[in-house]
């Protein structure tokens, strides 16, 4: 399956999160994703002014596995545990400290912090979610209270294992990372939830006090530990705490994330249209020349002046064909391919490409859905937009996959931000000032948002099986407002 949420990002970057879930019983998985981008024509987006290679400047495109998940009551267990596991390489690594048992030891510290971070995540957004019953959250809360302090003592607890003369400082460093990570992921999820406990102080004060214990907790740890904290008063370490912990975040999602080397897709087809375009007009000058040397004979005013014409159409003949077999090429090939790998092993490729699409070429069913839920009727007699055709087509090798990884996991994620700087440079100002009467008759003005719509449309295929989904995106000249799914 394939399974697409979306958030703002950035003021000026939209994130889709494409996750392609594979099969147990598949080995081979294949998936497509089509995008078509709605932009409108004030915006001056089209095939001159906004190139191949602007869109991809605008786009950047992360591959990772999908976290392997675990219930947080889960993490800490037997042998088969994500504890259990890090227990075991450490113990592993302490005992013969070789580059491979170091790795190893690296990446289970890497994969259990990002387990934490996912299972922490997943129960806030669970006890948050709606329709959840009083005593319930009531219940849910304590439990995450009480799995996240078995969870950060457990970690803890395995210190003493790599606290030896036969490991350096740098490889127990590693140990910290992953420490200053899951506490700094805690109380950021843990804030998460009494914010939403605040909302019914009446009905959890008992639950409040709990999270805020567990909060206050940690941020003694952190000072203990020479960690960074957030400080009220100093600006300047709130900021490097912000980065640091970017710094660490990509340090343990190193784990995940796959090589993704990309390439130009279809280069020796692209060679062999060419080469049939200048075959094909060299044919008509060569056949022409022919002809008008039996009937005129050589070295004459007539044959020269046919010949420098034959010429001429020879050149425009290449010029056509070759239009025709790059557009021919265009709606068959991608523009890019890149092989997915862990480590030197290839588990699959993805395949990219983009172009302009005229509306005649837009499936009807995609049509439907842009025309749907206009912000006014009138719309439908301005349907100028430019539309961007964005397509991607994922393989994957389930055994490879598998073969690859200790954990196992559902499939990848494609995280694909998009950003819209080059599509604001012609918008009118962010606010059109309105004239209106007060009840006294004053005249007044009131500042209105000028706001453009993208329209999203996505097509997913997987197994046989087609969706869609839509999302409305209002821009204006300072960024990205808002993100709207049309149902």
């Amino acid at each position: 399956m394939i399974d697409i949420t979306t958030k703002i990002h950035d003021q000026f970057s939209i994130e889709f999160k494409v996750g392609f879930v594979t099969r147990r019983k598949m080995r081979h998985n294949d998936f497509s994703v089509y995008m078509w981008i709605f932009v409108p024509n004030s915006l001056d987006i089209n095939p001159s002014t906004y190139s191949k290679a602007d869109f991809y400047r605008d786009v950047k495109s992360n591959v990772r596995l999908i976290t392997p998940r675990f219930l947080m009551r889960d993490i800490v267990g037997d042998a088969q545990s994500p504890a259990g596991r890090l227990r075991t390489a450490m113990e592993r690594m302490a005992s013969d400290p070789t580059r491979t048992a170091i790795a190893e030891y690296e990446t289970q510290i890497k994969i259990f912090a990002a387990i934490v971070k996912s299972a922490l995540r997943e129960e806030v957004h669970h006890i948050s979610s709606e329709g959840q019953r009083v005593e319930d959250v009531c219940q849910l809360s304590e439990n995450f209270c009480r799995n996240a302090t078995t969870i950060v003592e457990a970690y803890r607890a395995l210190r003493p294992i790599i606290n030896t003369p036969s490991i350096s400082p740098t490889v127990r460093a590693c140990f910290h990372y992953g420490d200053e990570f899951i506490s700094y992921t805690l109380n950021q999820s843990t804030y998460r939830l009494l914010k939403r406990l605040m909302q019914d102080q009446e009905h959890y004060a008992e639950q409040i006090e709990l999270a805020a214990g567990l909060i206050r907790h940690e941020e003694e740890y952190r000072t203990q530990m020479n960690y960074r904290r957030v400080q009220e008063d100093d600006p300047l370490e709130n900021r490097d705490l912000i980065y640091s912990h970017g710094v660490l975040k990509k340090y343990i999602e190193s784990a995940l994330y796959l090589r993704v080397p990309k390439k130009r897709d279809g280069v020796m087809i692209e060679q062999l249209y060419l080469s049939i375009a200048a075959g094909l007009s060299m044919i008509f000058a060569t056949i022409v020349s022919f002809y008008f040397q039996q009937r005129y004979g050589n070295f004459t005013w007539p044959f020269f002046i046919v010949l420098v014409i034959s010429y001429m159409g020879k050149d425009r003949i290449k010029e056509l064909a070759r239009y025709y077999f790059a557009h021919r090429k265009g709606s068959k090939y991608f523009d890019n391919k890149a092989k997915i790998s862990i480590g030197e092993r290839n588990i699959g490729w993805i395949k990219e490409g983009v172009d302009f699409l005229q509306r005649s070429k837009i499936p009807r069913e995609v049509m439907q859905l842009r025309e749907k839920d206009r912000i006014t009727p009138a719309e439908q007699f301005i349907m100028d937009d430019k539309v961007l055709l964005y397509r991607k087509w994922v393989h994957i090798d389930r055994a490879e996959m598998a073969a690859n990884n200790v954990y196992h996991t559902d499939g990848i994620n494609d995280i694909i931000r998009l950003n819209v700087n080059n599509l604001i440079h012609k918008m009118d100002n962010p606010y059109l000032s309105l004239p209106c009467l007060d009840e006294e008759n004053n005249l007044r003005r009131i500042d209105c948002k000028k706001v453009y719509f993208l329209n999203i449309v996505m097509q997913y295929q997987f197994d046989g099986k087609t969706d869609y989904k839509r999302f409305r995106v209002s821009l204006s000249r300072n960024g990205i407002e808002s993100i709207k799914e049309i149902q």
